[in-house]
């Protein structure tokens, strides 16, 4: 918008500019011309009674006063007779016809010529006048003066030069001055944008500042920050009551398991089966309960801390080679051992590597390898998870992420660990990324902004 409001002020400028610029350098052109001329008529005219009579009596024409004319001002001054036969000519010699020139023709009907035209042999502009030579009303010849007129199209161009400077200092002016109006006209928008893409991004904290602009805005600017206390006080009291939901659920589950446990053993074993679904079916209602409540965690944004993401894979691979060494299923870690410190949420690389791992190792084939990549970066540190399993396509990719997704609803499973791990991650800063593991499998990849502080130990 500041630029749009610079362009407005600069568009109004030129425009006045021209308003006013170009008549004031047309009337300069055509005054300077027709001073030009009145001055080359008013001395062709003295000229002129130089010559009135003796062209009147016949005698031959002195060119003295025409070549000290010429001399001075250097212009080409002609004399001619009733018939239009030059009589004096400083430019060429006399005696030659000139009774087809118009100009001559009109003034040896008596009336005044004037004009300018070009010049091929010159290369240049020639200001022309004519005047009769006469007398009691009797018209005995013409006399034609012919002037340069660069030099007066010269102060022309050089006038047209100045006003055109002049513009350019208007201009250049008027853009400083047009972008500090145009920057206090826009900062109540831009605060008012930058808040919006603070709330839009999560961030739904009142800041006490002040804000200024006219009265609309600071209006809006009220509106959105009731808006955002009263959806910061709504989702917390959601995430509460999640949180709260979950955490009493899990006792009375945990409770319901036992019981059921202990039943299998005082049944008869064709109803057994029927009691270990129902068992299996309460494990899977904790682990949903479980993973609610740690959803509810991760959706809460306390302060960052500094990990040390290198450790904590080889940490959390030490941890997962229990549930994969009984398949066979390798954990490897693969990268420079060198610390990488990253900001996290605490606990939140802990509780990603934790789902992506399970997911990776039940996924895997057994005998397979899970490797675990870290790539250094100069803002971000990367950790990537990679298996052999069949992977997954681009729109399962897209959708892997989302909550309470499972890609095959015969895998156990609640659907929430790549939704808490892309949850965690985003609070720290960070992002989850699916793609396609090098020959088959999927790679799942955490990225990490990246500091120069040692990791709290």
């Amino acid at each position: 918008m500041t630029r749009r409001l610079l362009f407005g002020y600069l568009t109004v400028t030129l425009l006045v500019l021209m308003l006013l610029q170009v008549p004031l350098g047309v009337f300069y052109a055509q005054r300077e011309r027709d001073r030009l001329t009145a001055d080359v008529e008013r001395d062709a005219r003295v000229i002129a009674t130089i010559y009135e009579d003796d062209l009147e009596a016949g005698r031959t024409l002195d060119p003295r006063p025409a070549d000290e004319y010429q001399a001075r001002t250097g212009a080409r001054v002609v004399v001619v007779d009733a018939r239009g036969m030059s009589l004096v000519d400083t430019g060429e010699a006399a005696r030659q016809d000139f009774a087809n020139r118009p100009e001559i023709r009109t003034a040896l009907t008596g009336a005044r010529a004037s004009g300018t035209r070009h010049s091929a042999t010159l290369h240049s502009d020639l200001l022309y006048v004519a005047v009769p030579v006469a007398s009691s009303g009797v018209v005995h010849g013409a006399l034609r003066v012919t002037l340069d007129a660069g030099k007066v199209n010269d102060r022309i161009h050089r006038f047209w030069l100045g006003l055109l400077g002049i513009a350019a200092v208007v201009v250049a002016t008027m853009a400083l001055v047009g972008w500090g109006i145009a920057r206090s006209v826009t900062r109540p928008i831009r605060q008012l944008d930058e808040t919006a893409t603070r709330f839009s991004s999560g961030d739904l904290t009142v800041h006490a500042e002040t804000f200024g602009g006219p009265p609309e805005l600071r209006s809006l600017a009220d509106t959105m920050s009731t808006m955002a206390v009263r959806l910061d006080a709504l989702i917390a009291e959601q995430r509460s009551f999640v949180a709260d939901a979950s955490h009493q659920l899990r006792t009375p589950l945990t409770a319901l398991r036992l019981r059921l446990e202990n039943l299998q053993t005082h049944l008869a074993p064709e109803h057994a089966a029927e009691l270990e679904t129902a068992i299996d079916e309460s494990n899977r209602l904790a682990a949903l309960v479980g993973d609610l409540l740690q959803l509810a965690r991760a959706d809460q944004h306390p302060p960052a801390v500094t990990a040390d993401l290198a450790a904590l894979a080889s940490e959390r691979a030490d941890v997962w080679s229990a549930i994969a060494d009984p398949r066979r299923i390798t954990l490897r870690v693969v990268g420079d051992e060198a610390p990488l410190p990253v900001r996290s949420v605490p606990g939140a690389i802990e509780q990603i590597l934790d789902n992506v791992l399970d997911n990776a190792i039940s996924a895997s084939p057994d005998q397979s390898v899970v490797t675990l990549t870290l790539t250094p970066g100069a803002r971000r540190h990367e950790l990537t998870v990679s298996d052999q399993g069949p992977g997954l396509s681009d729109q399962d990719k897209a959708r892997a992420t989302r909550r309470f997704w499972r890609g095959n609803s015969t895998t156990p499973g609640t659907g929430l660990g790549l939704a808490i791990a892309s949850a965690l991650a985003e609070a720290s800063g960070g992002e989850v990324r699916l793609a396609d593991a090098p020959g088959h499998g999927l790679a799942v990849t955490l990225s990490l902004p990246a500091t120069g502080q040692p990791p709290a130990s």
